[in-house]
């Protein structure tokens, strides 16, 4: 879903890719595991990281 956001993959290492957006002002970065589920609270917490909110995220899904 964060691709379709613009997030591009920059690397990973085991279960966790490293995926990171360039914006006009900052670059932002976050932590993504590659788990089948995520919890509520982790899925917050990525949002959070990539500076998108839930309403953003369901519009794309």
């Amino acid at each position: 879903m964060l691709l379709r956001l613009g997030f591009r993959k920059v690397r990973q290492r085991g279960s966790h890719v490293i995926l990171k957006k360039s914006g006009p002002d900052k670059e932002i970065g976050c932590v993504v595991p590659l788990h089948a589920e995520l919890a509520a609270g982790t899925l917050r917490g990525i949002l959070r990281q990539a500076d998108v909110t839930p309403e953003r995220f369901r519009e794309k899904l």
